[in-house]
């Protein structure tokens, strides 16, 4: 069975489904985005993702024509015409799209010559990419790219330009081309990686950089929920390279593999050089949450290829 793509209004074949060359997501790259995943075809905190979405959408000025709760009902509804193309230990990717709409080059980017375009589709959850890193943990690298400025762009606005990203990743690839990067901001301080947020474990404690130069994660807020309920204290409080270098544990958070540890950094040990016991708990706490194993279901993946 082929998926189906919410568009503007309508449900459309994937194939099918096509956006003018002059809509501002491509003229501009004028887009704010959400990813959201399913544990067990059930999504998690689809309305947590939808809140944060409206909130982009107030800072960037975009009407998307409808309201929060009304996203989240079709949104729904096309999750549900699309679960029959999943198999019963599959999950999925819910992404959202929304830009200003049709636009013309001119000396005016902010005129809009239609309604915003909506941009909803699922895809196959894989989850390969990161399997063994739940084991053995991975190689965090520092980027040379610097993060955009909060005082440019807020990080806190979830676009879908990846531009800056992707050109970090790129950097830490020349490292390590197993390496997931970590980018600081510009002046030195640590701030997030491509897709998601820092923590280190230090003494105890669990610290992660506060979102004046990060994004304000989802999966973030859940590690900081289940903290408290495992009673493990939190800091959100400025991080440099030095507090990664000395960590006891490290890992990033976010929306497909929720926490992924990182044994080494920048070519040293963390801590023992070992998955640590924090970020274990964390996880087992995650996989209870959902009632699903969270590393059992990328295992199983990594096993099939």
């Amino acid at each position: 069975m082929s998926r189906q793509v919410y568009l503007s209004g309508q449900l459309v074949d994937e194939a099918e489904a096509k956006i003018s060359i002059f809509d501002s997501a491509v003229l501009l790259g004028d887009t704010v985005t959400e990813s959201t995943r399913t544990f067990g075809h059930v999504p998690f905190k689809l309305e947590q993702h939808v809140e944060r979405l409206y909130r982009s959408l107030k800072v960037t000025r975009i009407d998307p024509g409808m309201s929060d709760s009304e996203m989240v009902r079709v949104t729904g509804e096309l999750l549900a015409a699309n679960l029959p193309a999943y198999a019963a230990h599959e999950d999925c990717w819910i992404v959202h799209n929304i830009s200003r709409g049709r636009s013309l080059q001119g000396p005016d980017p902010t005129v809009q010559r239609s309604a915003a375009t909506i941009m909803i589709f699922t895809q196959p959850l894989d989850l390969t990419g990161w399997a063994r890193f739940y084991r053995e943990g991975c190689h965090a690298v520092t980027a040379m790219s610097r993060m955009i400025p909060s005082q440019s762009l807020d990080a806190r606005i979830k676009n879908r330009s990846r531009m800056a990203y992707t050109l970090a990743e790129m950097e830490v690839k020349l490292v390590d081309r197993a390496a997931q990067g970590i980018i600081l901001d510009v002046d030195g301080n640590v701030a997030e990686n491509k897709g998601g947020n820092i923590f280190v474990v230090q003494g105890g404690v669990l610290k992660t950089p506060t979102t004046a130069n990060c994004l304000a994660g989802i999966s973030r807020e859940t590690v900081i929920e289940l903290a408290g309920r495992l009673g493990v204290a939190v800091e959100e409080t400025t991080l440099q390279p030095y507090d990664l270098y000395t960590a006891d544990e490290l890992f990033f958070t976010s929306t497909p593999y929720c926490i992924m540890p990182a044994t080494m950094f920048n070519g040293l040990p963390v801590g023992d050089g070992e998955v640590g016991w924090i970020t274990r708990q964390l996880l087992a706490a995650w996989s209870e949450l959902t009632g699903l194993d969270i590393i059992q279901q990328a295992l199983a993946q990594l096993d099939a290829t």
